[in-house]
């Protein structure tokens, strides 16, 4: 492919992905495929001459779309958001058009300066303190990382690094191996897996503290697993602190945390990941309080800021401690401002990192810090909706306070209930949720992750979820009683109620295309036939449905519209007339009427003579 053709492909993959976007409701969420789908799909082996890309593009459709899980649909609700923009898919693209390799300033300079720029932009967007700010002429500052988790690995790392300083300027000869192995570290049982992770890999011992009812990481609590591990000899050293945990968005209580690591002298890493964009919004800013104890703060714009993955936004208080954990120093990195300027390799694991300063600026320039806001306080007012919604479903429970834009909802009763409903709701494709335990209880989270997602969206993905819960709980062994019509109603304001054919034999009901009224037990008809003098019952004498009637009667159920009519159809049987009109009055309008039909509330049809109990 040359520059040429690139023109025109590049065109068509545009179309494609606008298309793709505007049109990704018709989609369904969740892929239908199996592990190993693929491979039958395509060639055993690579093709030993190149084909056009048309061909290639043809198979996008065919082999690939068939497994994607649409992570930017209306109707996706599972993890966190991972959005995009048409902003940011253009600062990706020039981005990659470039091709720059930002490592040192002078790999690219442009990569670092507008990485620093764009990164003290964003921290005063979030009221980060100057002390963060590349521009404070202090040692902070802003960098780009891949995710989260790498952030939080890196502010493990750093804390270690701090920690052998601090005992190498005690005891020079002091064995870091050793030291190593007392270290420990504290998180919340709530915080995200790669908090372990990160222990893992710095071959730490890593504390999981019980948090409180509200879900939060107490300092009373910190406290005490502090002074436990120095009576066993052990050193703490690192904090993770969480500012809307992956289960149910709950917060650590910072202010507290803080005081005590500044006590101890202990690194406190702030892992915001999610939470951390809905800080543009001075209204949310109140969880940040304690954040000037932070010596580690981090968020992914890739998640709710309309800035596609990877980009973690990862801000230090002191650079100086990264320097000395990933330092290294080969004559082929320096340069000639080599300590004047800022080289992000000594910030970061690996050695080179893509421009992902540009999709940021885009994002930042094309919506405004307003319209950044407006973005958020959408998705928590949409998430609100949902929240109420749920609660007025006396079947189910909302067991952590919602907070942001993720509820999380269960079915009252054993676990096994809420894990079979989201088995139901995640196979039939059309939306998709996933799960979380919380202090034992199996609930489901639901996020609003797309900036397409309406009020109409909720509305109907909370019916779905409710038809779903109806269905499990029917296979349920414990069962439960059918709802009244009634009841559904008022569960859910937009339940609409279907005319249907009937499926009792010789007694076929048919309708006037040009009008359909249904009308509630007790309301008055009489108007609606004098209209429409066409009306027409058809009354036939059937074995089938006198033991249908039976039943009907007998049985105390919501009936549904058929049977009413049934029942109106026997009411006025010359056969059964005499002897049914009591037993049809005192039954036919269902368990959730009190109102009862009289002998005289009847309407003749002009054109056939039947007469039509009201």
């Amino acid at each position: 492919m040359d520059l040429e053709e690139y023109r025109i492909q590049g065109k068509i993959m545009v179309d494609y992905i606008a298309n793709y976007l505007g049109n990704i409701r018709k989609r369904r969420v969740f892929p239908d495929v199996k592990p190993g789908y693929m491979r039958s799909l395509l060639p055993e082996s690579a093709p030993e001459d190149g084909e056009s890309f048309h061909d290639i593009f043809e198979d996008v459709e065919k082999v690939i779309m068939p497994g994607i899980t649409h992570w930017q649909s209306p109707q996706m609700h599972a993890y966190f958001p991972a959005l995009n923009s048409p902003a940011s898919l253009l600062g990706d693209m020039l981005a990659d058009g470039l091709g720059c390799l930002a490592f040192t300033w002078a790999s690219s300079p442009a990569c670092t300066e507008l990485e620093m720029v764009v990164m003290d932009w964003l921290a005063k967007i979030i009221g980060l303190p100057a002390v963060f700010l590349h521009s404070s002429n202090c040692k902070g500052g802003g960098v780009i990382q891949t995710t989260a988790s790498e952030s939080t690995l890196i502010g493990l790392l750093a804390a270690r690094t701090q920690m052998f300083q601090n005992y190498r300027e005690k005891d020079g000869q002091i064995n870091e191996a050793d030291l190593n192995t007392r270290l420990v570290g504290y998180t919340s049982d709530q915080a995200h897996s790669s908090v372990e992770k990160a222990g893992l890999i710095g071959l730490v011992k890593m504390r999981y503290l019980e948090s409180d009812s509200n879900l939060s990481m107490r300092g009373e609590t910190l406290t005490t697993a502090i002074r436990r591990d120095r009576e066993k000899g052990l050193i703490p050293f690192f904090v993770c602190a969480t500012l809307g945990t992956t289960g149910a968005c709950a917060f650590d209580d910072l202010k507290e945390i803080g005081q005590i690591c500044d006590e101890e002298n202990l690194w406190l890493h702030v892992d915001a990941a999610y939470a951390g964009s809905a800080f543009v919004c001075p209204e949310f800013r109140h969880w940040m309080d304690g954040i000037e104890y932070a010596d580690s703060f981090a968020f992914n714009p890739s998640k709710w800021l309309m800035v596609h993955f990877d980009c973690t936004a990862m801000w230090v208080k002191n650079s100086e401690r990264l320097h000395r954990t990933f330092n290294v120093d080969p004559l082929y990195l320096k340069h000639e401002n080599t300590g004047l300027a800022v080289d992000f390799t000594h910030w970061q694991i690996s050695l080179s990192k893509r421009f992902r300063a540009l999709k940021l600026w885009f994002v930042l320039r094309n919506y405004g810090i307003k319209g950044l806001q407006k973005h958020i306080r959408h998705s928590v007012k949409l998430a609100k909706e949902f929240e109420e919604l749920v609660h007025d479903d006396d079947r189910f429970e909302v067991p952590a306070k919602r907070h942001l834009g993720l509820v999380t909802f269960r079915v009252k009763g054993e676990n096994e209930l809420t894990e079979n409903l989201l088995k139901k709701i995640n196979s039939s494709g059309r939306l998709h949720c996933v799960p979380s335990s919380l202090k034992g209880k199996y609930v489901i989270r639901f996020t609003v992750t797309s900036p397409q997602t309406t009020s109409r969206d909720i509305q109907n993905d909370w019916s779905f979820i409710q038809i779903m819960c109806s269905q499990i709980l029917n296979e349920s062994p414990s069962g439960r009683r059918p709802i009244s019509m009634a009841e559904i109603k008022k569960r859910n304001p937009s339940f609409g109620t279907s005319l249907l054919l009937s499926n009792s034999p010789m007694t076929p009901k048919f309708m006037n295309a040009s009008y359909v009224a249904i009308f509630e037990p007790g309301e008055d008809i009489k108007e609606f036939l004098d209209r429409n003098n066409s009306f027409r019952i058809v009354n036939k004498d059937s074995p089938v449905l006198q033991r249908r009637l039976k039943g009907l009667v007998r049985g105390e159920r919501q009936f549904s519209l058929d049977s009413h009519i049934d029942l109106m159809v026997a009411a006025n049987s010359k056969k059964s007339q005499r002897k049914s009109v009591t037993s049809i009055e005192e039954h036919s309008l269902g368990e959730d009427s009190d109102e009862r039909s009289s002998p005289d509330d009847t309407a003749r049809c002009d054109k056939c003579g039947q007469i039509i109990s009201l």
